[in-house]
């Protein structure tokens, strides 16, 4: 770079570029934003765009691409949504003023947590921007702010595993943190959405503290609940810091920070939310397949996020979700009122964040428009509202504080001309009627060439010169010709002349020069008249934030209230009893999303009962047939309830939780180098440290992932110590080893169901139905050869089950087993061990091979247990 010559203005560029490296900047060039070097190398690969150069010509050409300024959305677009930032360089002064070089200046940083136009966002998902702090002594700090909305909260822990567990579940989108922090393997994936920052300049407890205060306009940390958080408050401030960085504005339109309360939800940690599917599947896919996509019904962007937050954060307490579920049944069982809400919330748009636009001064004429439509809603839906019977108090007291914002919605209705420009600059904004001044503009510019024919008409009158003319030149502009032969003697005195021709006289008037002026500055001062209007309309509207916010808040209730109510409806799922006791007893229950996907008339519903006398249910049965299913649509039934939903059951008398745990399958993470029994075994601890008494555990194949004798073990041990804690939390455990049903006999408050199989004629069939008791068998053999394993490999397998059901009563190590008893076709005799082929004992040949030190105590158990039916068998 060196080696070429720079202009003044690529020195200009190069010094923005010092100053944000770590983003690709858009340096504006009169009609068009430009970005140079590797920028452009780097955008010109991403957009799929043309590669050029600046100086073609030179030995050290400047790569550079380029698009126009009023199509620079979709660009940025897909830049946010590949990670990148973008430093918008604009031309702060007028060209036509400029005394050499225009200045220039980033006005704005786009980054992917700080976005708030509409192009950029998931319209029913937050958009966050996280702050991360670890502390050994103060503990650690989450904190995030979707911008776009205002919104920010946090918790402060004095665990590190607990404060990325809270970060994967709130996933936000851009992730700051300090430059010593170090990122947990299993979250490498999170390094291209990360910012480092130095600890003394963003994570600052007194500098923290200082612009906390600041930008929530209170007097201590106390009125904001931080006073006692440290960590907490050092994330707070890396967030202002950041926002005020990239911004370059105040941050007032930021609500009242509020620190989560995780006394008041049902804890959901990421592994179960991701097990239980309720907004991705298993594979990462959104939509079809996720609890979401059954649930959402709602029809606005405020219910859309107040819902995904619900899901996130279900309620805890009794008080809490009872008011949600008597309105939700309150709009089910109303067709009529449900059907009217839904309409009128149909044309509601995201007030939350059409405000937040108008107060950073990031808003269309559009927005404008979207919010005087959606405010021209709000009385007609608090009319219908008021006219039903026996509203529910939580509809009530939201009619209570409902505003109709009818002034400000006057004040746009005035001023909004009913077709409105996509920007600003264009004009025509406004109707007319709203400014005298702008009306005279109007006038001017679409009716111009009527007020200079009517001025021609007056003067032929008033001068008897029927044959007088009007014409315009570029150099004269406007006049009046009058021809030799029809003029007069003497033209009128106030004619004055411009220009004799040898057939004419061209004339002009005080009247004619002033409408002229007029005429040819009309546009540009239009324009002009039309966007002062525009700063004192947005700022007139931008005064009215905390009433836009508190109607969008009272919207989103309502439509999260109707959404649940019009799902209830649409799958017919029932009202659940909720109670503060541990019992869970589900009649006829469904899983929503399979349901769903597979239709009613095909899904066999399934009753549970958890209650002092079984707590912990061990479920067996063979692969396909629906464990998983049982287990997972219990946890999606009470996490429905405690959001207040109805629930997909004929009836439920529900215990509340205050964890739900889910252990449901699990894969490699080959990235980090963890096997699939690892995973499984990190999710079961988080589970054994955990639990409480409150709790729901789903657990799914325990131990499958090792050796069958390692895995039993571990499998029983769990088991064991869930029934005995606390007087047993509540699980349900389903299991291939079919060993564990004899606890049911030695533990109280343990009982035994399966799915149940009926065989027919040499085949299988899925009864998807659980009922008490343990499995006869695990059937494997049969669901392998329904997924198509060839005949010859599943007559083998029959031979081999056959031999180990002979040989190894009691469960034996299968590994001995198959040594020991069974060998390939034609080759069995070759297969025995040497001793027994020499005479000895086969009980004393497995003795004299035992390794003591590596057998456990079940492993000694079984193994005397094979002895026994070896020593009889000879």
């Amino acid at each position: 770079m060196s080696t070429v010559k720079l202009t003044p203005m690529m020195e200009q560029y190069l010094r923005v570029k010092e100053e944000h490296p770590d983003t690709l900047v858009f340096f504006r060039m009169g009609d068009f934003f430009e970005l140079f070097f590797e920028d452009a190398e780097v955008a010109a690969r991403e957009l799929q765009i043309a590669l050029t150069s600046r100086n073609p010509g030179a030995e050290n050409p400047v790569p550079m691409c380029g698009m126009p300024h009023h199509a620079i959305d979709e660009y940025l677009r897909q830049l946010l949504d590949k990670g990148y930032k973008v430093a918008l360089c604009d031309q702060v002064e007028d060209p036509k003023q400029a005394k050499g070089l225009v200045r220039r200046e980033v006005t704005r940083v786009l980054t992917p947590g700080t976005v708030v136009e509409d192009i950029n966002l998931d319209a029913k998902g937050h958009n966050f921007l996280g702050a991360l702090f670890w502390d050994a002594e103060l503990g650690g700090g989450l904190a995030w702010v979707d911008f776009s909305t205002g919104a920010w909260s946090g918790l402060q822990t004095k665990s590190e595993a607990v404060l990325w567990q809270w970060l994967v579940k709130m996933n936000p989108r851009e992730l700051l943190l300090t430059d010593a922090q170090q990122l947990p393997k299993d979250l490498e994936q999170w390094r291209p959405r990360i910012s480092r920052f130095p600890e003394k300049s963003y994570f600052d407890g007194r500098g923290a503290e200082d612009k906390i205060v600041r930008a929530q306009g209170v007097a201590t940390l106390s009125s904001l609940d931080l006073d006692d958080k440290p960590a907490l408050t050092r994330c707070c401030g890396a967030l202002l810091t950041y926002l005020e960085l990239t911004q370059k504005r105040d941050l007032g339109h930021l609500a009242p920070f509020a620190p989560l309360d995780l006394s008041t939800t049902l804890l959901l940690d990421e592994v179960t939310e991701r097990n239980l599917e309720l907004f991705r599947t298993m594979d990462g896919g959104k939509g079809r397949g996720t609890l979401w996509n059954v649930l959402d019904q709602t029809q606005t962007p405020m219910g859309g996020r107040l819902l995904a937050t619900r899901l996130h954060q279900p309620f805890k307490d009794l008080s809490a979700i009872l008011p949600v579920q008597e309105l939700v049944a309150f709009l089910a069982d109303g067709d009529d009122a449900r059907e009217g809400l839904r309409r009128a919330l149909d044309k509601v748009y995201d007030l939350e964040r059409l405000c937040t636009r108008i107060v950073v001064n990031r808003s269309t004429p559009k927005d404008f428009g979207a919010l005087c439509a959606s405010l021209a809603e709000l009385p007609r839906m608090r009319r219908d509202l008021e006219r039903l019977d026996s509203v529910p108090p939580l509809l009530a007291r939201l009619l209570r504080d409902w505003d109709d914002l009818d002034d400000v919605h006057g004040l746009l209705s005035r001023a909004l001309a009913d077709s409105l420009p996509p920007v600003i600059t264009e004009g025509g904004l406004f109707r007319q009627g709203y400014d005298r001044t702008l009306d005279e503009l109007m006038e001017l510019t679409d009716h111009g060439e009527a007020a200079l024919t009517a001025m021609l008409e007056r003067e032929r009158a008033a001068c008897a010169l029927p044959k007088l003319k009007l014409g315009f030149t570029k150099v004269f502009g406007y006049y009046f010709e009058l021809s030799r032969a029809a003029g007069a003697a003497e033209p009128p005195a106030h004619f004055i002349r411009r220009q004799t021709l040898v057939n004419a006289e061209r004339y002009i008037t005080e009247e004619l020069k002033v409408l002229e002026d007029r005429l040819m500055s009309a546009s540009d001062r239009r324009k002009a008249r039309e966007y002062e209007l525009f700063l004192a309309l947005r700022d007139e509207v931008a005064g009215h934030r905390a009433r836009f916010m508190s109607m969008a808040r009272i919207l989103a209730e309502l439509d999260f209230a109707q959404g649940l109510a019009h799902a209830a409806r649409k799958w017919e799922w029932r009202r659940p009893e909720l109670h503060e006791g541990l019992e869970i007893a589900i009649r006829a229950g469904r899983h929503p999303v399979v349901e769903a996907v597979q239709g009613r008339s095909n899904y066999i519903p399934n009753d549970l009962t958890m209650g002092d006398d079984g707590r912990v249910l061990l479920i067996t049965g063979p692969n396909m047939a629906g464990k998983s299913t049982v287990l997972r649509q219990a946890a999606l039934i009470c996490i429905l309830a405690q959001m207040g939903s109805f629930v997909p059951a004929a009836s439920a008398r529900l215990g509340l939780c205050d964890r739900i745990f889910s252990r449901v399958g699990a894969s490699d993470n080959l990235a980090m180098g963890q096997s699939t029994f690892m995973v499984e075994m990190t999710e079961t601890a988080r589970i054994l440290r955990q639990a409480g008494k409150r709790s729901l555990v789903i657990l799914d194949e325990i131990g499958r992932g090792t050796s069958t004798f390692d895995g039993l073990s571990l499998a029983w041990a769990v088991a064991e110590e869930l029934a005995r804690r606390q007087g047993g939390i509540r699980t349900l455990f389903a299991t291939h080893y079919h060993e564990l049903t004899v606890l049911e006999e030695r533990l109280p408050g343990v009982r035994n169901y399966n799915i149940a199989i009926k065989e027919w004629k040499g085949d299988i069939v899925f009864l998807r139905r659980m009922v008490p008791g343990p499995a006869d068998r695990s059937y494997g053999i049969e669901v392998a050869r329904l997924a198509g394993v060839p005949a010859p490999v599943v007559a083998r397998a029959k031979e081999i089950l056959t031999a180990l059901e002979r040989h190894a009563p009691g469960g034996a190590k299968r590994r001995e087993v198959i040594s020991r008893q069974v060998g390939l076709p034609g080759l069995a005799k070759a297969a025995q061990p040497r001793e027994e082929a020499a005479g000895m004992h086969p009980v004393l040949a497995a003795l004299q091979s035992l390794n003591v030190n590596e057998l456990s105590p079940l492993d000694a158990l079984t193994l005397l247990h094979q002895w026994k039916a070896m020593a009889g068998n000879s």
